[in-house]
């Protein structure tokens, strides 16, 4: 008789594990928002400007946004990336300006080569990545790192005399980049 009551103990508890685990919270998603104006560090203007997104996005098109937005937020405008988005290959932390075209490759795509590079042949150096920077005379990869460092943490450039303010940039250095670089 002890026994049969262990057993049905037994069996009890374990239904009670199998219910609790189906029923059971399993985790939690946690949804990251974008933080209000006021707590945002960049000062933003608000002026209009326009990003073209195109690639593995939910509505590719030209966008309005403000000055001061940021990638994740031309990504937003076109209504979230697609499943099929290498979404590694964007910095979406970055600051978009005026006139850029953001193009979101497909998982297995290789990213434009010359990303940094307008129609002109100048090198913008509010999009360049360091390739693109390294093939600027004088500016060797830490060069190029200071530069996208300064981009990063100061802001989008707004005229090439900017350049001054990156460490190791000096008027010479300045005036040999001039004709080669725009923003």
């Amino acid at each position: 008789m002890k026994v049969g009551a262990v057993v049905v103990l037994v069996l009890v508890g374990l239904g009670c594990a199998v219910l609790v685990s189906m029923f059971g919270d399993h985790g939690a998603t946690e949804v990251v928002t974008r933080p209000s104006p006021e707590a945002s560090a960049p000062a933003s203007t608000g002026a209009a400007i326009f990003v073209h997104i195109l690639g593995a996005v939910q509505q590719p098109g030209l966008y309005e946004l403000s000055d001061g937005d940021r990638a994740v937020d031309a990504v937003a405008a076109a209504g979230g990336f697609l499943d099929t988005a290498d979404q590694a290959q964007l910095n979406l932390a970055r600051f978009v300006v005026d006139g850029e075209q953001i193009v979101v490759p497909v998982i297995g795509a290789t990213p434009p080569a010359t990303s940094g590079t307008t129609l002109s042949g100048k090198i913008n150096l509010n999009t360049a990545d360091p390739a693109d920077l390294d093939t600027l005379p004088g500016v060797g990869p830490a060069m190029a790192d200071r530069i996208i460092q300064w981009r990063e943490s100061s802001g989008p450039f707004t005229s090439v005399d900017d350049l001054l303010a990156v460490t190791g940039i000096g008027d010479k250095t300045l005036e040999a980049l001039r004709d080669l670089v725009t923003v």
